[in-house]
């Protein structure tokens, strides 16, 4: 990778852990969330890290989070939460290998990235609390690229727009039979 696409543009392969945990309906077996991440993780699909009873913890992929400079502003809100965080996004397994039904499909710094994959409304998306190194390591790009823009207050056209503009209507249709006439200046006929 050159050095100029390194300024523009970050890497980092993550890992998501997977938490299952017992249903509570008889119609969902198990509840699957995304809980943490690991910054720099190997590959992995589905590998059991821990197991509490019922409760397990699962390595359930590994994938590449890019940081570009144009999503600059979407990092800024992950990382100014109450809780920094990055989000993980889960989507269905079209080719059912995985024990859940659902793979990770992102992890990303991006809160904008992440409200977009929650508009098809068939995705899991759960932010995660950031580890400090890969905060660190966001913030870092942050500071390299941010560049705050004053506020500018849009001024209103100068058009005035209260004035009183009777009988004015389309110029194509003859006044007589002008619909947009208004109803003020139209003869009423006498009743005797």
């Amino acid at each position: 990778m050159s050095r100029r696409t390194d300024q523009w543009k970050r890497e980092l392969q993550v890992g998501a852990v997977v938490r299952r945990t017992p249903g509570v309906t008889r119609w969902a077996k198990y509840i699957w969330k995304p809980v943490a991440v690991i910054p720099g993780a190997p590959e992995a699909f589905w590998k059991e890290l821990v197991r509490d009873g019922e409760v397990v913890d699962y390595h359930a992929g590994t994938v590449t989070m890019e940081l570009f400079r144009a999503d600059v502003e979407g990092y800024l809100v992950s990382l100014n939460m109450a809780v920094p965080s990055v989000w993980i996004v889960l989507d269905r397994d079209i080719t059912s290998q995985s024990p859940s039904g659902w793979v990770v499909s992102t992890v990303t710094a991006s809160a904008h990235e992440a409200l977009d994959a929650l508009d098809s409304g068939e995705s899991i998306v759960e932010a995660v609390p950031i580890p400090e190194s890969l905060a660190a390591w966001i913030k870092e790009f942050i500071d390299m690229h941010y560049i705050e823009e004053p506020f500018k207050k849009r001024r209103r056209d100068e058009l005035r727009v209260d004035g009183v503009e009777d009988a004015k209507g389309d110029p194509r249709i003859r006044q007589e039979s002008d619909v947009f006439r208004a109803p003020g200046n139209i003869k009423k006929p006498r009743i005797q």
